[in-house]
């Protein structure tokens, strides 16, 4: 997709049965797509704070029923804990959803709108194929174990460490004050179950919700230092949230052999707005002179630019391999942060 420069003729975008699409059109068409994301992302936020809300008024209400009498149980507390993890957990699969449609919202906003305001006036190079990337091949910018830690470390690390701190209260206390720390050990036997394991498991399940947050918050640092999480040319180093895009970017470098390198070229330019560099070639079996022309282009424009080297020169070879890293005008920085 093209976009025109203010004062320029309007230039036609997309054209489908005899229907054009204008610049006029095509702006209409995302100004409504912007919308509809922004509503999804608006429902799986509404979606969030509600698992919240249930997590507090079941721990409100735990917390009430343990200590209204010194003769309930303290393994109600246990039960509510094991509750409230199951919240987190489908919290996180929902937020997930969540990262999912802001990514978009965010990505039209800073590459779409924002480039309306500033000059060059022109988004990114590569902003329509991120998006067109996400609307095809959707997949959740962020994992489902650093979710968890995400919505541990932002929400649930209070909850989780109130409900175990009035436990262990409620071990001290009831049915009556404890005489010494054997006390409160023997005391947290649940049924047949020892106080070893119930103590065992409680210990370990908290930490290792410490250990996932702790672990996913140096991960996104260090990618923010890194540059990795960096979104359309904004400065490293800042901490990007879950808007950095990761499995589903995919680059590659095509080699094209042909004899109409020129031609093939000057298209590959145009319509992908990709470069190209150009050799020249002897093919050892005829011995006749070819173009080999070596271009990088997004997973998304491998099938546009196989039809264009089809329909200038059927008798071209087509390469396609799989990039490790792709850094340069239209991908990432060339130069690292420093």
């Amino acid at each position: 997709m093209s976009a025109t420069m203010p004062g320029a003729e309007d230039a036609n975008t997309w054209t489908f049965r005899g229907y054009q699409l204008g610049s006029a059109n095509f702006a209409t068409a995302m100004v409504h797509f912007y919308r509809a994301e922004v509503s999804r992302a608006n429902t799986w936020r509404t979606r969030l704070d509600a698992t919240t809300n249930w997590a507090v008024i079941t721990t409100a209400a735990a917390l009430t029923f343990a200590f209204s009498s010194a003769h309930n149980p303290h393994f109600v507390l246990l039960l509510v804990l094991l509750l409230v993890l199951t919240f987190l957990f489908i919290e996180a699969r929902r937020y997930r959803y969540y990262a999912l449609w802001y990514y978009r919202v965010h990505l039209m906003e800073t590459d779409f709108f924002a480039a309306m305001l500033a000059s060059p006036f022109r988004p990114s190079a590569d902003w329509a194929d991120r998006l067109a990337e996400s609307l095809l091949d959707p997949a959740f910018p962020i994992a489902h174990w650093e979710a968890i830690g995400l919505r541990f470390r932002r929400t649930y690390f209070w909850l989780i460490s109130l409900l175990l701190i009035s436990w262990v209260i409620k071990l001290a206390f009831h049915p009556t004050p404890m005489a010494d720390w054997s006390d409160l050990v023997e005391r947290a036997a649940v049924v047949s179950i020892s106080t070893r394991w119930v103590v065992g498991v409680v210990t370990g399940v908290y930490g290792l919700l410490v250990a996932m947050a702790l672990v996913s918050f140096l991960r996104r640092y260090a990618e923010a230092r890194s540059g990795k999480a960096v979104l359309s040319g904004k400065q490293p180093g800042k901490m990007r949230g879950f808007l950095q895009q990761r499995a589903n970017r995919r680059e590659n470098l095509v080699v094209i052999i042909t004899a109409r390198g020129e031609c093939i070229g000057q298209q590959l330019m145009t319509e992908l707005g990709r470069g190209v560099t150009a050799l020249r070639g002897t093919g050892m079996y005829t011995g006749a002179e070819r173009y080999v022309l070596l271009c990088a282009v997004t997973n998304i424009q491998v099938s546009r630019l196989k039809a264009i080297v089809q329909q200038s020169d059927p008798n071209a070879f087509v390469i396609v391999n799989s990039a490790e890293e792709v850094r340069g005008y239209g991908f990432g920085p060339l130069t690292a942060p420093s």
